[in-house]
């Protein structure tokens, strides 16, 4: 044994004999006294994993004092701060800590611990600021906490995996806390009353979790903390009237109430806060008017009433709010003009109000707001002319669209020319040419002018924005050619539309320069000439739409090798010839090549023409028998190979359907084979259960649970666990049943895993195996908290999901239960992409599922999502080193991927992210992956990708779920479909998912629909 493990052994020992030391000499107390701050560090860094911050703590100190990281009193010797922050620390809060009495300040912010936070804790009895933020703590709160003494000033707990309820009487005893932050975990149940005791409390954070009930009025509550300056309850399930009594708060500079379900008015009261500068109540289900109270409010600096239900005229008084920087209304039924006093607003960064009813013109005192960035009036009634001047300010967004604005477009100059990055005037009724200077946004990288009717060219100095990444002028009376040099200063551009206009001349040859492009449409103009081979060049592009044009010719072979193509749509142009031999053509359906002249398809009537020279007659006449024999053969060639295609069209007919009842026929032999198997080990395992208990002698196991410390000494009769009555589903590995354990009653789900043939046969190698998969934790992963293991029979204990699966929610719902809407299925499927790319990118090795479905995604309370059934693959197939797998499981029909029917081919996450995506288009459509009628059989991903080729991809959306915006459905739909592609590497990763799918939830105008 090593130096340093026989001193860490030796501050254990002294550790747990600290209370024994009775009545030893006063010398011998005083060295042990001297070196229990030592004692106590080394201890604590014992437990962290490679700390190389940490390499001057060492042992063969007298004093850490010298030490990094740590503080002394220099009157006493004793240490009095510990601030480890940032240092990438790992393991868990440790034994140790609580030999340094002295301490005062103990901050571990920013690492990586984990486990449960100790309670040793309450025994630092001078500990002034406790900060344990951004970590991976998880758990509860210790009820020791309660006990953390008088002292504490400063606790932060904030952006962790802490859960559960807090005991109520928690904070009965911080008379001196000033700061408390709980933000970013899962607590749960409403606010403990026992913190209207921390009288002096100045910063109370509480966002982002999931509390719930009214913090208002419960026992007095908030309202007895009047020296409170920031509250923030924000992201949480509050619910209820606001009561008045926030003036008693007289003292708050910030107060953020988003994201919650508070309703009524708008309290009045808000408006006495003399002080208050930020004030947040948007997301929220507020009705009536804005108070005129807040006219008072003379320091506001930030006002969001953003996502309610108000109504009433937009307030003349907002002039009087002469420091506000950040405005937003949007989302309400507010009505009335805005008043001239807006150019009153100097300070005014931010103005939002989307979405409203408010009308009249733009008034044009909003030019004198010098210091506006950001202005949004989309979907409003403003009609008149854009103010002169609106285009010299240096703003950065504008947001006109959806309006009835008419007039030109003003001319641009000044500090725009560098600042703009978005400007939207789309839904409009401008007129006039396209203002040349618009070349001059040296960083515009959005611009939309669809919907108007400018009559107007496309100026070629668009060419000049080097950054523009979106450029829609849909259905803009458009006329002439399109720029040959649109993409010569930028290779950025990605979405370029200009459908429904009057374009001429052919699609130029240079926009092959469009590298970055995954969206084209240039459909419904008036567009000659052949498709540009150079369209080869786009690798990215995705969606192609060039139908209603006079195109002529034949397709580029070339397109072919465009991978990345999900759509294309050439129809009713003068196409003629064979059709691209690769990628999407050879799958093309008839409605995206139909009114063409003659393209060669089987899925087309009509003639086939191509592009071949004609056959050099001299004369005809000179050889009559010869001509009228040639005539005798082109006529029995063109009945051959009449014949030929007749015959080739009925043997794919026929071997389509031979596939079609031989995969219902295997299918139906499955299932069959399936239920014979489970009845047979259902059986036997209830004869096994009926002998033990006929004998007296319950089945010989142990029921080991990770987070109690009687685990692995617990050992309970199965029969007490599962049973017929609390059988609640099942699926490929087993049957689950609900339970109850613990002298607490604690109800847990446990599965009954089916094991007819165990990889895993020893309980060492279960152990193991089930623990790597326990240590796993993420707020959208069911947590693994045990198992129970014998030779005949293995149980998984997870957390119950009281919403029961998704499975049940979409195909399972009985009558009295309402749909899901589409917020839920969102949160569900955004939440199930979290889960599994915290299980692909953030387990060593990477998790793959295998099997994910919907009866696998479980709903909590809230209708989080959290994934079951993970790394359950690897107990029941054998992977070797290259990633193969025999006695592969093959995943449920119609969400595995086509890869895993491959036994030579290697498999990794990708099989995941398949099946994620059919399961998308499952949520958003209500329907079945695969869905078997009398005479077709109707697979999803191939109907739904048809109904988007066709332009109807909404048709097959779930009507049940009430409204649903256009904008977020459709490309999640698209993400779908990526994610289903049958090449593995085209398929985007799960972190790459969930960054599109929050994207698409931004409401920013940013977000482009495709068609």
């Amino acid at each position: 044994m090593g130096t340093s493990h026989r001193f860490i052994l030796v501050c254990l020992v002294l550790l747990s004999c600290s209370t024994m030391r009775g009545s030893e000499a006063a010398n011998e107390d005083a060295v042990v006294d001297l070196n229990d701050d030592v004692l106590g560090l080394i201890v604590f860094k014992a437990d962290l994993h490679n700390p190389p911050a940490l390499s001057s703590w060492t042992e063969d100190d007298g004093s850490p004092c010298s030490w990094k990281f740590i503080q002394c009193n220099p009157a006493t010797g004793r240490v009095s701060g510990v601030s480890l922050t940032r240092l990438g620390l790992s393991g868990r809060l440790g034994k140790g800590l609580q030999k340094l009495q002295g301490l005062k300040v103990l901050s571990l912010s920013n690492n990586n611990l984990t486990g449960e936070i100790r309670p040793e804790l309450v025994q630092l009895p001078n500990l002034e600021t406790l900060d344990l933020s951004n970590n991976k703590f998880s758990g509860q709160i210790p009820s020791s906490f309660s006990r953390l003494g008088s002292s504490i000033r400063y606790l932060d707990l904030s952006q962790n995996m802490l859960s559960g309820p807090l005991s109520d009487d928690i904070f009965q005893n911080f008379p001196s806390l000033s700061y408390l932050s709980l933000s970013g975990n899962t607590f749960e149940g409403p606010v403990p009353s026992s913190l209207s005791k921390c009288s002096v409390l100045n910063g109370l954070n509480l966002s982002n979790n999931h509390f719930s009930g009214n913090p208002f009025v419960q026992n007095g509550g908030i309202f007895a903390l009047n020296r409170l300056r920031l509250l923030d309850l924000s992201n949480n399930l509050f619910s209820g009237n606001i009561p008045n009594g926030i003036y008693t708060l007289h003292n708050l500079k910030e107060l953020y109430l988003q994201g919650n379900q508070f309703s009524g008015s708008v309290p009045f009261d808000i408006g006495l806060c003399p002080h208050l500068l930020k004030l947040d109540l948007s997301s929220n289900l507020f009705t009536g008017v804005i108070p005129t109270t807040f006219g008072t409010l003379k320091s506001l600096v930030f006002l969001s009433l953003a996502h309610n239900k108000l109504s009433g005229e937009f307030p003349q008084w907002v002039g009087k709010l002469t420091s506000l920087q950040h405005l937003d209304v949007s989302n309400n039924g507010l009505t009335g003009v805005l008043p001239m006093s807006m150019g009153d607003l100097k300070s005014l960064q931010s103005l939002s109000m989307s979405h409203n009813k408010i009308t009249g013109t733009l008034p044009t005192s909003i030019v004198q707001c010098t210091n506006l960035k950001v202005l949004q009036l989309k979907g409003n009634l403003f009609y008149g002319s854009i103010p002169e001047g609106l285009f010299a300010m240096g703003m950065q967004l504008i947001d006109l669209s959806e309006n009835s604005f008419s007039g030109s477009i003003p001319p641009a100059s000044g500090q725009v020319f560098e600042s703009l990055l978005v400007l939207d005037l789309s839904k409009n009724d401008l007129s006039g040419e396209i203002p040349p200077e618009m070349g001059l946004f040296s960083n515009l990288r959005y611009l939309n002018l669809s919907r108007n009717n400018l009559h107007s060219r496309i100026p070629p100095e668009i060419g000049f924005l080097q950054n523009l990444t979106v450029l829609d002028m849909r259905n803009s009376a458009l006329y002439g050619l399109i720029p040959g040099d649109l993409c010569d200063s930028s290779s950025s551009l990605s979405i370029l539309q200009l459908d429904d206009n009057s374009l001429t001349g052919p699609i130029p040859q240079e926009i092959g320069n469009c590298s970055s492009l995954y969206l084209l449409t240039l459909s419904h103009n008036n567009l000659s000439g052949e498709i540009p081979s150079s369209i080869s060049m786009l690798k990215g592009l995705e969606f192609l739409r060039l139908e209603s044009n006079e195109l002529d010719g034949e397709m580029p072979k070339e397109l072919g090798t465009l991978q990345n193509l999900l759509s294309v749509n050439v129809s009713y142009n003068k196409l003629i010839g064979r059709l691209p031999p690769g990628g999407i053509f050879p799958s093309l359906d008839a409605s995206a090549l139909q009114g063409n002249l003659g393209i060669c398809s089987p899925l087309l009537k009509g003639p086939c023409k191509l592009n071949v020279q004609k056959p050099l007659v001299l004369d005809p006449n000179s050889y009559p028998h010869q001509m009228h024999g040639n005539n005798e053969g082109d006529e029995l060639d063109r009945r051959l190979d009449h014949h030929n295609f007749l015959s080739i069209s009925a043997i794919v007919a026929i071997a389509a359907a031979v596939i079609i009842v031989i995969g219902v026929v295997i299918i139906t032999l499955l299932n069959a084979s399936a239920r014979r198997r489970l009845a047979f080990i259902d059986n036997a395992l209830e004869s096994i259960f009926s002998s033990s208990s006929r004998s007296g002698a319950p089945s010989v196991g142990r029921l080991v649970l990770f987070d109690t410390r009687s685990s692995g000494n617990l050992f309970a009769d199965p029969e007490s666990l599962i049973n017929k009555a609390s059988e609640i589903g099942g699926g490929n590995f087993g049957t689950v049943y609900k339970a109850t354990i613990g002298a607490e009653g604690r109800i847990v789900a446990v599965k009954k895993l089916y094991m007819s043939n165990p990889i895993v046969e020893y309980p060492e190698d279960y152990d193991r195996e089930v623990r790597a998969l326990g240590k796993v934790r993420h707020l959208n992963v069911a947590s693994l908290r045990g198992y129970y293991w014998t030779p005949q029979l293995q149980l998984l204990v997870s957390d119950y999901a009281s919403n029961g699966s998704l499975q049940f929610r979409l195909h399972e719902r009985p009558l009295n239960l309402a749909p899901l809407s589409w917020d839920t299925r969102f949160r569900i499927l955004l939440g199930t992409a979290k889960g599994l790319a915290h299980l692909h990118h953030s387990c060593s090795p990477p998790i793959i599922h295998y099997n994910l479905k919907p009866s696998n995604i479980l709903l909590d309370e809230n209708y989080n999502a959290k994934i079951s059934d993970f790394g359950l693959a690897r107990l029941l197939t054998r992977v070797d080193n290259n990633g193969m797998a025999s006695n592969r499981f093959q995943g449920a029909p119609g969400y595995a991927a086509p890869e895993l029917a491959c036994q030579g081919l290697r498999v990794n996450e990708k099989c995941d992210v398949y099946s994620f995506g059919v399961m998308v288009l499952e949520i958003i459509t209500g329907r079945r992956p695969v869905e078997y009628g009398e005479d077709n059989v109707v697979i999803l991903n191939d109907h739904v990708r048809v109904l988007l080729e066709e332009g109807n991809v909404l048709d097959c959306v779930d009507h049940s779920m009430g409204e649903y915006p256009d904008g977020e459905v459709l490309p999640v739909l698209k993400v779908a479909l990526v994610c289903t592609s049958q090449v593995p590497s085209t398929r985007p990763s799960m972190s790459e998912v969930v960054q599109i799918l929050q994207v698409i939830k931004t409401p920013v105008p940013q977000r482009q629909e495709a068609y």
